[in-house]
């Protein structure tokens, strides 16, 4: 396998991404050349095996079934738990109202942020009778598209657009506008489920009249029961990677820890042994703010944050080393041991890593107490250690040292 290409870059991040694609937060950008579906089985390169071992969090409500599948076909655990859902507007009074406030002022420039809300608003329009009004307005202004899925819309729509951004993000899409004076311009604008107030306003403060629809909003979910499930095991190590689709979904999940008081265990743990995967830049946003360095796809596409997040834990995340009982290789929670394997608990797996981490180097009772803080003393550690002994295919993989602590048997 042709190992990741890497570009890193430690430039701030504010509320939303730059213009500029040189200029990223502080996130791991890997190149890819998969398409939006990703490898799947029958193709070069797809492993039934690549992802053996590792459990995966997906917090995404849309499109998850295509994530859990990718991930699944590779042999992960994944554990769903969507952090914040999609729901059509409250009331389709507000959007027909809308609809035709922007049928009457019939502007200059449609700005098409996202695949979904163009086709509900479509549906929304279609339902009030309002829709073929729509279509023949829009005909006559100037569409700008955030993405290639939005473009899709509108064609399906029967419509064709002038532009793309250059970064598929609210404030390039709103650059693309400002480029030429925006003075005495009608922009119309449909906004996605978290609105960037300030781009709006830099169109109002350039002269533009802004009107706008929001076909659709952000929920948190109904059952939190998940999203705790998921925060309890990133948080005792239970997790290999999250992934995450949406800025709100990251947003979501940190105020679901703030509120049982597990925040700053799950952003340590997402610094950390659990990799956080990001569609994009202005997903990651929220993640870099909490000093969180995710991995980022070059492309902002699902198919490309699956192929990410496969080769990412399969090449950076397996543990081997050999020893006098043969070759130790640890995936996530799966420890094989000479083509023997077993499943760990969260205890047992963090005493393993610290200890083939070590390489065969002696870790001392206090060294193993600072990698579990839940233990507290040396009678602790070997009760720990025991366990983990029990755990094992080769239960004298780990040797005692006496007086000195414990060690891989190499």
């Amino acid at each position: 396998m042709t190992p990741p290409r890497w570009r890193c870059s430690q430039t701030p991040l504010h509320s939303q991404a730059r213009g500029n694609r040189s200029h990223t937060p502080a996130t791991r950008t890997i190149g890819d050349t998969v398409n939006d579906i990703g490898i799947e089985a029958g193709q070069p390169g797809f492993r039934p095996d690549q992802l053996d071992g590792f459990r995966i969090g997906v917090t995404s409500d849309r499109r998850s079934e295509d994530l859990i599948a990718a991930f699944e076909r590779r042999g992960a655990d994944v554990l769903h738990a969507p952090a914040i859902r999609i729901a059509a507007a409250a009331d389709d009074a507000q959007i027909t109202a809308d609809t035709a406030a922007i049928i009457a002022a019939r502007p200059d420039v449609l700005l098409a942020t996202t695949s979904y809300g163009i086709r509900r608003w479509f549906e929304a329009a279609d339902a009030a009778g309002l829709g073929h009004d729509l279509t023949e307005t829009l005909e006559h202004s100037r569409i700008l598209v955030r993405g290639p899925k939005a473009r899709g819309a509108i064609r399906a729509a029967n419509l064709d657009d002038s532009g793309m951004s250059d970064e598929e993000t609210t404030r390039s899409l709103v650059d693309k506008v400002l480029q030429d004076d925006a003075t005495g311009l009608t922009v119309a604008v449909q906004l996605h489920g978290f609105t960037d107030e300030s781009q709006i306003d830099r169109l109002r403060e350039a002269g533009a009249t802004v009107l706008t629809v929001a076909p659709y909003r952000w929920l948190l979910p109904e059952d939190s029961s998940r999203v705790l499930k998921l925060i309890d095991a990133a948080c005792t190590g239970s997790l290999d990677a999250v992934t995450f689709t949406s800025a709100p979904a990251v947003e979501a999940l940190f105020g679901a820890a703030d509120g049982v008081g597990r925040l700053e265990a799950l952003q340590e743990a997402l610094r950390g042994p659990v990799v956080a995967a990001a569609v994009g830049h202005v997903t990651a946003a929220p993640l870099v703010a909490a000093g969180i360095t995710p991995i980022v796809p070059e492309r902002f596409r699902m198919g490309a944050l699956i192929k990410l997040v496969c080769d990412y834990l399969a090449d950076e995340r397996v543990l081997r080393l050999d020893s006098r009982h043969g070759q130790v290789e640890l995936r996530g929670r799966k420890v094989s041991v000479a083509g023997a394997s077993a499943l760990l608990p969260p205890t047992s797996l963090t005493l393993l890593r610290a200890l083939l981490a070590a390489r065969g180097s002696v870790l001392s009772r206090a060294d193993l107490t600072r990698a579990l803080p839940e233990i507290q003393d040396d009678h602790a550690v070997d009760v720990a250690i025991s366990r983990l002994r029990q755990a094992l295919p080769a239960p004298a993989l780990v040797a005692t040292v006496i007086k000195r602590g414990y060690r891989i048997d190499v």
